[in-house]
Formats: C-alpha cells, structure tokens, sequence
C-alpha cells in the first residue's frame, strides 16, 4: 500500500501551443494508414514506408528515380517540353504554373536514361503531385520519344505509373496520347524490347487502360491501387458492394492484372534482377 503511494504516476503530456509552434514544419509524419508518429529522416532511411505497418508513402517523380538509378544520376529527355492551352480551357494556365511552382517540374513526368546495377535503361516516372499525374499531350510525347529512345539504343525501359486519368483540360488531345504511346510500345515489342511496367499508387483511367499495362512485365507496389474507374462509380453502375480490399494490388494480383507485387525496399534488386535475366552489361553514352 505503502509502495503504490509513494510511486510515481505516469501523465501524458500535451505539448502547448508554443510548444508545436517551435516544431520544425515537416520534421514528423503520421502515417495515414496505421497513425504511427515518425521522424521524417527515420521515414526517408525506410525508403518513405511506415515502419510499424509496410504503408507505402507516396514518392514523387525524382524520388523515384533517386532510388532507382546508380548514384540517382538521370541524363534527362526533352526537360524543356511544357504544356500549352491548346483549347483555351479556363484556368488551365494558372493551374499549370501553380502545379510546377510547387513540384519543381514542367510536367507530370520525367524521362531519361540512367543505369540500374550497371544496366542502361531509359526509364520514365510520373508524379501524381502535379496535377494528380494526368495524361496530358506533354506526357505522352514524353513517353513516345523515351520509348523511341529505347529502341534506337537497344535499351528496356521502365516506367512507373501514378495517374488519375487523362487530363481533362486537353481533352480528345489527352485521349490521343493512349493510342500515341501504345504504338510506340507495340514498335518496341517488334523491335524485341523490354519493357516493365511499375504500377504505383494510384493509377487509373487513361494511363491505366494503356501503357501501364503494357509491359512485358507488369509489377506493383504493395497495396497499390489501379484499375479503369474507381470503386464509387463501378458501385454505383452495378449497384453492389465491392470487395474491401478491390482493385488493390494484391487483389488484381489474384485476378492475373499483375506479374508480382513488390515492396519498395526489394524493388531495385528486382530490377536487377530481371535486367540481369534479360540483357547484357554495357558501357553507357548518354545522349548518343
């Protein structure tokens, strides 16, 4: 009795609201899935996934090819290309410049070549953070002249997909770019190229219905979602109750959608291994 009176009695602290103000912004992050608290350097040395849940954080476009490439270093294509306002559309400029004063990019993807374990490939990542990675008209030329890249060099290519859809501000321009970068990769599947698709969360619509699943070999991030149209409208279409764990990964997995599902942490030595299955090691001349 003695013992419980004289122990010492545990509080939680609320930090004041002087406290959370002298917190540096963005110094921790709560993970959305499973609501563990981490640092964000303990988040950025786990490759940006939850350490507690295997939640995996959304990357941008040079996120990816950081981790990636050798040395993260990237000999870029065409970084000069932007979009325009073919259709005029209301605010689509003011929208544009906002997406690329935030991302630091011209558009929603970024293309070039690299090596991976030694292998040259070309490689292409899009980056849902400017505007939501919608294929539009500079997207999909991107990817045409980086496949066209491919097969002038003899390289695989590798794309990772994060897309809401086509970009609605261009239009039938945007839906053009489906059948655009579809026949750039059936020149490539002629020609006898590798091409592995990386489906990442999320992607859908335009992108999913076309390059994305394209590949010669198709894999995804855990947990990822992909599919044409989102759970909501198909519900609402067929008015019954889909499966909780739909359009996931792992459930298009099952469905025969994808080769494999893997996790951030084993994703460049899957590359690797399947560049190493699949070409020859060779000194690589950027630009050439």
């Amino acid at each position: 009795m003695l013992k419980d009176l004289f122990q010492k009695r545990k509080y939680a602290t609320i930090p004041s609201e002087r406290t959370k103000r002298e917190i540096p912004e963005g110094l921790m992050n709560k993970c959305p899935k499973c609501g563990t608290i981490q640092t964000s350097k303990e988040l950025e040395k786990n490759l940006k996934v939850c350490t507690a849940c295997g939640y995996h954080y959304r990357l941008n476009a040079m996120e990816r090819i950081q981790m990636t490439l050798d040395e993260g270093r990237i000999f870029e294509y065409d970084n000069n290309m932007i979009s325009e306002d073919p259709l005029q559309f209301p605010d689509y400029i003011e929208k544009l410049d906002k997406a690329k004063s935030s991302t630091n990019l011209q558009d929603a993807i970024i293309t070039g070549e690299g090596t991976i374990g030694g292998y040259p490939v070309v490689i292409a990542a899009m980056s849902f953070d400017f505007m939501g990675g919608s294929l539009g008209s500079v997207v999909g030329e991107r990817i045409t002249r980086a496949v066209e890249m491919a097969i002038q060099k003899k390289y695989p290519i590798i794309i990772y997909s994060t897309s809401g859809g086509a970009r609605m501000q261009e239009s039938i321009l945007s839906l053009m770019q489906m059948a655009k970068t579809s026949a750039a990769l059936s020149k490539l599947s002629e020609e006898g190229g590798l091409f592995i698709s990386v489906i990442t969360d999320p992607t859908f619509g335009g992108v999913s219905a076309s390059f994305a699943m394209l590949g010669d070999i198709i894999i995804a991030e855990p947990a990822a979602p992909f599919g044409f149209t989102g759970r909501r409208v198909i519900e609402q279409t067929i008015k019954q109750k889909l499966p909780d764990n739909f359009q996931t990964s792992e459930f298009n997995l099952e469905h025969g959608q994808l080769d494999k599902v893997v996790s951030r942490k084993d994703m460049r030595p899957t590359l690797i291994k399947l560049l190493d299955m699949h070409g020859v090691k060779g000194d690589v001349t950027y630009g050439g």
